[in-house]
């Protein structure tokens, strides 16, 4: 598909609107859910902006995918708290014994990676409405230095997986 620049008086057959402008076009919306409710059958390559969350994402033929993958940023962490979108490809560094409740806040494979720094224990729980998934229904971490990640699977369902206890 080449690029093409319309000048007044042009014609603008249907295939110069699809090939020329459909599939140049990054659709904006607000969320993931916006963007699913409104594009039902997504075509590979598609991309789509999230204006709640600043993310690009692109099609891939199965699923919707951030576009373009920014470096994890680190928070540390020493107080209980719920996780948010903005917490989405971080690691979070426990400096105390700390409840991180895990509410629907992710978009579907994102994922929030944890490490117990000190001796405190972190504790994972289910927000309201959300399935926490994981081994033998561990929720706590197994010891200083243990790691965990959650990964959003589906819509209020959550994958825990690490050293766990």
């Amino acid at each position: 598909m080449s690029y093409k620049v319309f000048a007044n008086g042009n014609t603008l057959p249907a295939s110069d609107i699809n090939n020329n402008l459909m599939q140049q076009v990054i659709a904006v919306f607000a969320s993931s859910s916006a963007r699913d409710a409104a594009i039902t059958s997504p075509v590979n390559g598609q991309f789509a902006y999230l204006t709640g969350t600043s993310l690009l994402t692109k099609y891939n033929g199965s699923i919707w995918e951030v576009a373009i993958v920014t470096p994890a940023k680190v928070i540390d962490q020493s107080s209980s708290r719920s996780i948010v979108a903005g917490d989405a490809n971080t690691f979070v560094y426990a400096t105390a014994a700390i409840t991180i409740t895990v509410d629907d806040a992710l978009a579907i494979g994102e994922t929030i990676n944890f490490i117990q720094n000190s001796t405190g224990v972190i504790t994972f729980a289910a927000g309201s409405g959300v399935t926490l998934n994981s081994k033998d229904a561990a929720l706590l971490t197994g010891g200083q230095f243990a790691g965990a990640s959650i990964t959003k699977k589906a819509t209020n369902s959550y994958y825990l997986v690490g050293d766990l206890a």
